[in-house]
């Protein structure tokens, strides 16, 4: 019978990352709801806000009762909020890591004293390198390396997104074939995406890109890839995101901004860094791949962009 709390609390924010990781994998030994899971993963991907904020005022954010937190609290190992929130105290005290993102906070309240047409774009802008600083804070270079060498090395690679994520995955898909053969979106052929699952060996990757409110059938893609024995990418926003217990490297980007859907420049920038690091794995084959790129173009007179 699983057990009912954490066997000890963990006590640094990378523990606290891993452990929800691990729970939304059913590899904790333990579980929680989902929503309190979702609670959990929020606080440990804004440490600062986390550790700043007094428990209303994080419950209110969240829409749940103080209660709920202090709940959460204990069935993590913790004596109570304040034993809890003082992990995330000890991260940010004196850790550079964090600094910008004080700075951009500081940024963000600050009054606006220009034309309104140019502050929209500076206040995004801000958003934006707000989100970046959000993601560098949590990156793993394990997983990074790990996600590095299977898109260097996979025999094949498809890349799945929709509504806004086609264009991400549509952007990665295009970069990335700059460099290495057999990349493509998974529903390129048009014939669905169970058809083109079934065409994929096992070992091939399968990178899934969606945030909240998450697209159901992503997920679905996740899920039944990993199950026909592909290695699934994530890219997404939460350690509570469905596409995260098939994946076996996921990253986390936050999206908030004062635009009216889902902030895509983190991602955007998350993406080109992880194509720079695909590249250099692959080295001369990839200036290789460049070049003979290049040859193609200038014998068939093809614009470039």
């Amino acid at each position: 019978m699983p057990r009912q709390v954490a066997e000890k609390p963990p006590r640094t924010i990378e523990d606290l990352r891993a452990l929800a990781l691990s729970i939304g994998r059913d590899e904790a030994g333990f579980s929680l709801g989902a929503k309190a899971h979702d609670v959990f993963a929020k606080l440990v991907e804004a440490p600062e806000q986390s550790a700043v904020r007094s428990i209303s005022e994080l419950a209110d954010q969240f829409g749940i009762n103080p209660s709920t937190l202090t709940r959460l609290a204990k069935r993590l190992g913790f004596e109570g909020f304040s034993d809890f929130q003082a992990v995330f105290r000890k991260a940010i005290a004196d850790d550079q890591q964090y600094f910008y993102s004080r700075q951009a906070g500081r940024l963000m309240t600050a009054p606006s004293a220009g034309n309104p047409k140019v502050d929209a774009f500076a206040q995004l802008a801000r958003e934006t390198a707000a989100n970046v600083d959000g993601f560098l804070g949590q990156l793993d270079a394990a997983a990074l390396q790990g996600a590095t060498r299977l898109l260097a090395r996979a025999r094949r690679v498809r890349v799945h997104g929709v509504r806004q994520f086609h264009s991400l995955a549509s952007f990665l898909t295009y970069c990335l074939g700059m460099v290495r053969s057999d990349v493509a979106l998974l529903d390129a052929p048009r014939l669905g995406v169970a058809e083109a699952l079934s065409q994929l060996d096992r070992g091939d990757v399968v990178v899934v890109a969606s945030c909240a409110p998450y697209t159901r059938s992503v997920a679905e893609v996740a899920r039944v890839a990993a199950s026909n024995g592909q290695i699934v990418i994530a890219i997404t926003d939460s350690r509570s995101s469905p596409l995260v217990p098939p994946a076996a490297h996921a990253f986390f980007i936050p999206h908030a901004s004062s635009f009216y859907s889902n902030s895509m420049g983190a991602y955007v920038v998350f993406c080109e860094a992880l194509l720079i690091l695909v590249a250099r794995e692959l080295g001369d084959k990839a200036l290789d791949s460049l070049a003979g790129r290049e040859r193609l173009i200038a014998e068939m007179n093809i614009e470039v962009g």
